[in-house]
């Protein structure tokens, strides 16, 4: 019976290790209550190349252990905590208008929709000056950097164990100049 390891082998254990390693780093994310809208969550993809394997995520994947540092924000900013606070369910107390409506003024917000933006535009503002609570407290690392060490750690040793057996394969099968199996 003759054994040879192909990249169809080596792709299939890379591959069921990254469908492991996001479902795993997504168990954290969920663990973690980070989970707002679910788009980051559900950003993580398995890409397998004729090289190795890839495990995609959005653009602030990083973040999920790091947090954000205060700096320069995207111009939309404000609407992006807004929908944030709306996706996590926050309760944010209405903000009423002092003003009567009238046949000459009528609100543009409710009430409710003045307190979500207060709250967002003070959200994003301590943001943009002191970064999110998470960096602020130094970070995390508990939702992807050990996953990625287990994994690679797997993927070196099931791919070794399959080489390990080949060669097995092949000092079983060798014959001496004699043409005999030693």
């Amino acid at each position: 019976m003759e054994m040879t390891v192909t990249r169809a082998d080596v792709q299939k254990i890379v591959g069921d290790e990254l469908e492991s390693l996001r479902s795993r780093i997504i168990a954290n994310h969920v663990a973690a209550k980070q989970v707002a809208s679910g788009r980051t969550k559900s950003s993580i993809k398995v890409e397998l190349t004729e090289n190795g394997g890839i495990l995609w995520g959005r653009f602030p994947f990083g973040t999920l252990e790091t947090g954000r540092r205060a700096g320069r924000t995207p111009h939309n900013f404000i609407s992006i905590i807004r929908q944030w606070i709306i996706d996590k369910g926050i309760s944010v107390p209405p903000i009423q208008y002092i003003r009567k409506p009238s046949e000459r003024w009528k609100p543009k917000y409710t009430p409710k929709e003045r307190g979500v933006m207060s709250m967002a535009g003070a959200i994003a503002h301590k943001i943009k000056t002191e970064g999110t609570k998470l960096y602020r407290e130094g970070g995390r690392n508990d939702i992807y950097s050990p996953e990625i060490e287990k994994t690679v750690n797997s993927i070196t040793r099931r791919v070794g164990l399959l080489f390990e057996q080949e060669v097995e394969h092949i000092n079983l099968n060798t014959k001496n100049e004699d043409g005999y199996n030693k």
